[in-house]
């Protein structure tokens, strides 16, 4: 009896794999992977939660012109927020500079997105052989082996006064004077931040298109569909996750960024960043640390937002 049974469980290895992977689920998955996760979960805390924890303290403590005293206070908030309620309908200081962060943060990410998805389309259903799409990915990387700084500054002698295109019009009798608006303005910032962070939607997307079924998009053909049908009835929602992923770094980055606004704008436009950035220059850190995490608080509705667009985990 024992050999015809031993010799059923031999014809039949897929029932008894299976009763092994049920008896593996029963035992749990063990500590392995715990023990894979705790490096980077170490990481995250020493480097996010703790410093993220210390920013929500200190931003309910007191503080004068001289000292710092631990001691507990929402006054910090109030004054963030100090006369916006009695102003209205007028917006108060607070909210004007939210809406100016706001503004470039919806203009870059729009930027960003066509240029980024008009890139990855092409290497992703143009360019056809890896290696020149990997030639492509080095090229479009080698900025960010440089200084924010220095590639900020490189626009100056391009958009300046007496700089590059201003001269260049000049001599070819478009504009008799120099154009003002080309450097610290909005334009200049806006051009700055979509250089500095185009990237970051480019490669979220074209990952995701390079995973979509090119039998799909040939189905959608085959049925009389034109390209800007199977570009927008297949493709565009095929790269939702991509377009999400990338719209998230984009939409955080730009939201606290000082640099740029203050180099580009000329120490003139307004930004959350700024004002975070002016307060800690004047040793106000408590009130520094509520602006803080007033922006994370913006920020991350923002990503909220994004993510109730599209279920990135059902469609990863």
């Amino acid at each position: 009896m024992s050999d015809a049974t031993d010799t059923i469980a031999e014809a039949r290895p897929g029932r008894a794999s299976a009763r092994a992977r049920r008896a593996s689920r029963r035992e749990g998955p063990g500590i392995a992977p715990y023990l894979q996760a705790a490096p980077m979960a170490l990481v995250f805390l020493i480097f996010f939660v703790l410093p993220l924890a210390a920013t929500v303290v200190v931003s309910f403590w007191q503080y004068t012109q001289y000292s710092i005293e631990p001691a507990f206070t929402a006054q910090n908030y109030g004054d963030v927020f100090y006369g916006c309620l009695r102003d209205l309908p007028n917006l108060c200081t607070t909210f004007l500079t939210y809406l100016s962060t706001l503004k470039f943060c919806l203009i870059v990410w729009a930027c960003t997105l066509t240029i980024g998805f008009t890139v990855a389309y092409f290497l992703a259903f143009h360019v056809h052989t890896l290696k020149v799409q990997v030639i492509f990915f080095l090229l479009c990387t080698i900025p960010f082996w440089t200084s924010i700084v220095i590639r900020m500054i490189s626009w100056i002698p391009l958009l300046g006064r007496n700089g590059l295109i201003n001269q260049t019009l000049i001599s070819m009798g478009v504009i008799d004077t120099p154009l003002e608006g080309l450097l610290y303005s909005d334009f200049a910032v806006v051009l700055a931040l979509t250089h500095l962070y185009t990237l970051f939607m480019v490669v979220p997307i074209f990952n995701s298109l390079m995973r979509i079924d090119r039998s799909l998009i040939e189905a959608a053909r085959d049925s009389g569909a034109s390209d800007f049908q199977t570009l927008t009835a297949v493709i565009i929602p095929l790269a939702k996750p991509g377009i999400l992923i990338g719209s998230i770094f984009v939409v955080t980055v730009v939201m606290g960024d000082f640099l740029t606004i203050g180099i580009m704008g000329g120490q003139q436009i307004a930004s959350v960043g700024k004002v975070i950035q002016t307060q800690m220059q004047f040793l106000q850190f408590p009130l520094a640390a509520a602006n803080a995490v007033i922006l994370l608080v913006a920020v991350l509705a923002a990503v909220w937002a994004l993510l109730k667009l599209v279920d990135i985990r059902k469609e990863l």
